[in-house]
């Protein structure tokens, strides 16, 4: 897939005659005493320093250029961005820290963090714990946050904040009603309704082309996981006793897979969900090919706005709440979902680094912060009073020129910068409503912030092992007892050896 890059150039000077030079010169030095002296802010125009990224893009299109170059104009920098799309960003990172072609700021995903811990071991990255109290934005970072990024205590990541979890179901409201059916309440309901979606003709059109749920081949972003903590999975490892338990080895897990695999048997879901990229699985839901999609649920107004393109009838509802053995239980995340990792390869100086750095602190300022988060006054949202409206009727052009955007803020959960939001869409407004309450009943994952040598050097290999097994389970091409045998594999290839480190660092914790 091609790479979607913007680097803006600088504008061309034009002649000026010496008084006019000697003014601007005037001009240019007065502004110099004027500003702030925050580190590695650039002098002037002509010495700003190029900042180069590298982050995940989660939309069709990069912002928009006027944007960026707002952006670029507000921190004093000229920005080269290189947004790779989602689905392929991991495999993208690691060529680029195999081929030492990262760019001074690449975003690492929480999920892939474990990957880069040796490249932090052996010297490849800046450490920036000692640099932060120089800036006034990145001092306020919350300390606990930065502690779960930390690498042997250490500080080396500007974190990206997410919700706990905004894990839920998307389902056709326009399908339930056509079929009579409520929204489900249970693992129950919510199997009856997908296959009511498969046989029942829930679009009306006297064909037998539909299905009930869409997903894709992420065990952990797509239904999978979510799926397996409404079956009471625990999150990555379970605590029992005195034991840590990973969360394969549970009757919940194995439910979730019995149940993935009735899905498949029956073909109530994509029967290549396996290798369906998050593209594909969301054009399905969009086309009414598919009518329950499992996922984030902040994504749901974005869906709904591109189905009724497609069908102006089609109706979207949410569900979070849904009661398993264990009652109600979601998994969750870290407080951060990602951060950005300074390559020393790519910077080559203190300096250089303090430049990046002053950047991302300028970002959380109230005019950078507000901009990218929403764009711009008049032509994104409108202001009332100090809170801002999001018209409907700019939707698309926020998607389109700003939302990819967010994957560039770093802790805007909790920036008192950012305006608050008066009113918005009706499913915008059950989504944040529906995350706020998934709070109440969230899975933490109990090794956060631990450290394990031994899964940091052999993750990879681990989770492929667990991955494919889990995936020739839920194809039926392994039994149980298959599947117990690879989780014996994972142990002998390190997993033991994973356990007994995470047991000693939990329990010597909690002690």
């Amino acid at each position: 897939m091609p790479r979607n890059r913007i680097a803006v150039r600088p504008a061309r000077a034009g002649r000026r005659s010496g008084a006019a030079a000697m003014l601007a010169l005037l001009v240019l030095l007065c502004a110099c005493a004027d500003r702030g002296s925050s580190p590695g802010t650039p002098s002037n125009d002509g010495e700003r320093p190029v900042v180069t990224l590298m982050a995940p893009l989660h939309f069709p299109n990069t912002p928009s250029d006027s944007i960026v170059r707002s952006i670029e104009n507000l921190t004093g920098t000229k920005l080269a961005i290189e947004w790779v799309r989602d689905e392929i960003y991991t495999d993208k990172m690691n060529t680029a820290l195999t081929t030492s072609s990262l760019k001074k700021a690449t975003f690492v995903k929480y999920t892939d963090y474990i990957l880069m811990k040796n490249a932090i071991r052996s010297d490849q990255f800046w450490e920036i714990g000692p640099y932060l109290d120089d800036y006034p934005n990145l001092k306020n970072l919350n300390p606990n946050i930065l502690l779960q990024t930390a690498v042997d205590g250490k500080i080396y990541g500007l974190y990206t904040e997410r919700p706990s979890s905004r894990q839920g179901i998307m389902i056709r409201e326009d399908w339930l009603n056509r079929l009579h059916l409520q929204k489900p309440g249970n693992l129950d309901e919510l199997y009856r309704v997908m296959r009511a979606f498969t046989y029942d003709d829930p679009d009306g059109n006297g064909k037998n082309d539909t299905i009930g749920l869409t997903d894709r081949d992420d065990l952990v972003f797509g239904a999978f996981k979510t799926l397996s903590s409404y079956f009471g999975t625990p999150n990555d490892w379970g605590v029992e006793g005195d034991r840590l338990v990973p969360e394969f080895e549970t009757k919940g897990y194995l439910d979730t897979m019995n149940f993935m695999r009735k899905l498949y048997k029956e073909k109530i879901i994509n029967s290549d969900f396996a290798i369906t990229s998050k593209d594909v699985q969301r054009d399905q839901l969009i086309r009414g090919m598919a009518g329950v999609y499992i996922g984030a649920m902040s994504d749901v107004q974005r869906l709904s706005d591109e189905a009724k393109k497609v069908n102006p009838a089609a109706r979207f509802t949410l569900v979070n709440r849904l009661a398993g053995p264990d009652g109600y239980k979601v998994w969750s995340i870290p407080n951060f979902n990602g951060l950005y990792l300074f390559s020393k390869n790519a910077i080559k100086t203190e300096e250089e680094l303090k430049q990046v750095l002053a950047f991302f602190d300028r970002t959380m300022d109230p005019d950078v912060a507000n901009l990218m988060k929403y764009g711009e006054e008049g032509r994104h949202y409108r202001l009332e009073g100090d809170e801002v409206y999001l018209p409907e009727e700019s939707t698309q052009l926020r998607v389109d020129e700003v939302a990819s955007l967010y994957a560039l803020m770093i802790a805007d959960l909790h920036n008192p910068n950012i305006r608050k939001v008066a009113r918005q869409e009706p499913l915008w407004e059950s989504a944040d409503r529906l995350i706020e309450d998934n709070e109440s009943f969230i899975v933490p994952d109990p090794t956060v912030g631990l450290e394990s040598r031994t899964f940091d050097e052999k993750s990879a290999e681990l989770g492929r092992i667990i991955t494919d097994a889990t995936y020739n389970y839920m194809l039926g091409k392994l039994d149980e007892s298959g599947f117990r045998k690879e989780v014996e594999h994972w142990k002998t290839s390190g997993g033991d050896q994973v356990i007994r480190e995470y047991e000693q660092a939990y329990f010597h914790r909690e002690n």
